[in-house]
């Protein structure tokens, strides 16, 4: 490959890597930086550097696109924007968060579960990531 073109790639790539780093968002990025997304994927797929340098300007924009927002929010909530403080409390207060309450008869007080059905509750139960994933004895 000529290199002025290998040159030109090196530069496209790391002006592409640049703007990921503060719009992660491929599409948008590859119209600022003139380039398709055909060529941003071909070139993910032929070079795993860049792949990988993709993949951290990507989390590196998002944690930015994350910082921000969370940056309005906390304005929001200096402004006495309700929908803001109960999100921030509902995801940030134990007392506030969304709870499932589960309940259940057994009318016939004389059956005991199986190992095998308890096995199956357990699994059911870490599913919806209503018990420990870890496995506790319980004797």
């Amino acid at each position: 490959m000529d290199k002025s073109i290998v040159k030109r790639q090196s530069k496209n790539k790391e002006q592409l890597l640049e703007i990921l780093k503060k719009t992660p968002i491929v599409q948008i990025a590859c119209e600022k930086a003139n380039i398709s997304r055909a060529t941003y994927y071909r070139w993910r797929k032929n070079h795993s550097e860049f792949a990988q340098a993709s993949d951290q300007a990507l989390l590196d924009g998002n944690l930015l696109v994350n910082d921000m927002a969370e940056s309005q929010m906390m304005s929001a909530i200096k402004d006495k924007n309700m929908t803001a403080i109960i999100f921030w409390l509902k995801h940030h207060h134990p007392a506030y968060a969304t709870k499932i309450e589960i309940m259940a008869s057994n009318k016939n007080q004389d059956i005991e579960l199986t190992d095998e059905q308890k096995e199956l509750l357990n699994k059911a139960l870490e599913m919806v990531a209503l018990a420990p994933q870890e496995k506790e004895e319980h004797e």
